[in-house]
């Protein structure tokens, strides 16, 4: 599953190619792809065509296309504007487990999984094609309505704010790599829960976006066990993981996501290449690189964790004894 930093490249890929450009037709080739509009293949198309694509906004793993129905020239909305006033209308793109959203020339012959085309106004230099491609069938996507932020924030990192979200996504905080994430809530929701601290991390209601992979390396970052009770957590710990979150998340979107599937793909088709520098996931029985970086010789462990794995140096991260979790 795409984690936050990978849907972030993706975001910012696509962005730069669609924004201000008008949808003029829509090809659904496997209605299961767009399975969550159930006004079918025909509204789902009827509602798309016509607009225009106002900007790409993401909230944790969620990315959506805020559209507008306008017949001005195509153009790009200058900073701050929303174009033909606040739109009303969304189209949500679910990755889910192989999704990828590609941008190509109409040349270019269709990916085998190509499941949604959308085809796009003139732009010079720009593909004209938006593809939705997925083996798996687990992602889609669906028009939704956009609501106004509860914090009247904006909805999610986005080339131009407005305090409107998805209506899927208004459940989830905010994330870490967000400008309005606000640390003191975090802080004080956190330690009114008696949970472990990595349950905590993957709870997109407290904190969106950490999924498996960053709250381990967040976590063996912040020399933090998973297990620690949230209600004992001090602040300055607190902070560390947080800030170390942001860290891992900052080096994998640098480095174009982590990518331990060849589907995923971010917009132009190219992979990430965070997972070479993992330190603790997916690393079991290695050496811990920072206990080695001492001397110490310590090998990480992977221990069942919520139908998943965690990935521990025994060592610097050594387990608490009121550790339930």
């Amino acid at each position: 599953m795409p984690e936050l930093p990978e849907v972030e490249v993706v975001r910012r890929g696509l962005v730069n190619w669609v924004r201000g450009r008008t949808i003029t037709s829509v090809e659904v080739r496997d209605p299961r792809s767009i399975r969550r509009h159930p006004l079918g293949a025909e509204d789902f198309a009827g509602n798309l065509e016509g607009a225009r694509v106002l900007d790409v906004v993401r909230r944790g793993k969620f990315l959506w296309l805020p559209l507008a129905d306008t017949h001005e020239p195509d153009r790009a909305p200058a900073h701050g504007e929303a174009g033909t006033g606040a739109p009303a209308v969304a189209l949500m793109a679910h990755l889910g487990m192989s999704g990828q959203l590609l941008m190509q020339d109409a040349g270019v012959p269709d990916e085998k999984h190509m499941k949604v085309r959308l085809r796009l106004s003139p732009a010079a230099g720009m593909p004209e094609q938006l593809r939705f491609v997925d083996q798996r069938i687990f992602g889609g996507l669906f028009l939704t309505a956009l609501i106004p932020t509860p914090d009247g924030g904006p909805g999610g990192l986005a080339e131009t704010p407005l305090p409107l979200i998805a209506e899927e996504a208004a459940h989830i905080a905010r994330d870490p790599l967000d400008p309005y994430f606000s640390f003191d809530a975090f802080y004080r929701r956190l330690r009114a829960r008696k949970t472990g601290l990595k349950r905590a991390l993957l709870d997109q209601g407290l904190v969106s976006g950490i999924g498996n992979i960053y709250a381990d390396e967040a976590l063996w970052l912040a020399r933090l066990h998973y297990a620690r009770p949230t209600d004992t957590l001090r602040r300055s710990d607190a902070l560390r993981v947080l800030d170390a979150a942001r860290e891992v998340m900052t080096d994998a979107l640098a480095a174009g996501g982590t990518s331990f599937d060849s589907l995923y793909v971010n917009v132009n088709g190219s992979s990430g290449y965070f997972e070479r520098s993992l330190n603790a996931y997916g690393r079991e029985g290695q050496e811990c690189r920072r206990c080695a970086a001492v001397g110490r010789v310590s090998l990480l462990k992977r221990e069942q964790f919520m139908n998943r794995s965690s990935y521990t140096c025994p060592v610097c991260q050594p387990r608490p004894r009121n550790g339930r979790w």
